[in-house]
């Protein structure tokens, strides 16, 4: 049997450009998921893997959809291999049935995390930058006058929490972090 598994990582995103290449390829079933592929807890891939059965083909569009660190693609490729599982991936042209895919496969995966910690390291030196000009990130704080008249009110026992944010524009969540703060 050919697997196959589609993911993006938002739902405004759309899977047609998978499913079609896919699709074209043969899969005769397709796991779609929308959740970032930085989480190891994908419940379609997790039911994917377990459908597969020894001298089935597993495929996805490209490296990036399976997994995002080099040590899960490998994981991955190592339990399909164990349990003697081809695996395609169709835009980086590996086919773990050949050597030459087998080292593709491993280059590929470098190559991807290398390209996923760079991203990381332009936005942390994007961020420093930002705060260097005196931007911050992060939830505005609340206005300190209107928490205490919020505080004040909800001890008085005299109007309800919905009155109070309608009152003073403070969220309930915020109140109730400045009473558990108060009573510390």
């Amino acid at each position: 049997m050919i697997v196959g598994y589609a993911r993006v990582s938002t739902a405004d995103q759309s899977l047609n450009l998978q499913m079609d290449a896919l699709n074209e390829y043969g899969c005769e079933e397709i796991f779609q998921e929308k959740m970032s592929g930085a989480k190891d807890d994908r419940p379609e891939l997790i039911q994917a893997l377990r459908m597969l059965r020894a001298g089935d083909k597993f495929v996805v569009y490209k490296l990036d959809r399976l997994a995002r660190s080099t040590k899960r693609l490998i994981e991955i490729a190592d339990e399909l291999k164990e349990r003697n599982i081809e695996f395609v991936s169709l835009q980086d042209n590996i086919n773990t049935s050949t050597p030459a895919g087998k080292a593709m496969f491993g280059m590929l995966s470098v190559l991807a995390e290398f390209e996923r910690d760079i991203i990381r390291e332009r936005t942390m030196a994007g961020l420093k930058a930002a705060r260097a000009r005196g931007r911050k990130g992060g939830r505005p704080k609340a206005n300190t006058q209107k928490l205490r008249q919020a505080i004040i009110l909800y001890k008085s026992r005299e109007m309800t929490v919905k009155e109070i944010q309608q009152e003073t524009g403070i969220s309930p969540s915020t109140l109730y972090r400045a009473l558990s703060k108060e009573k510390q």
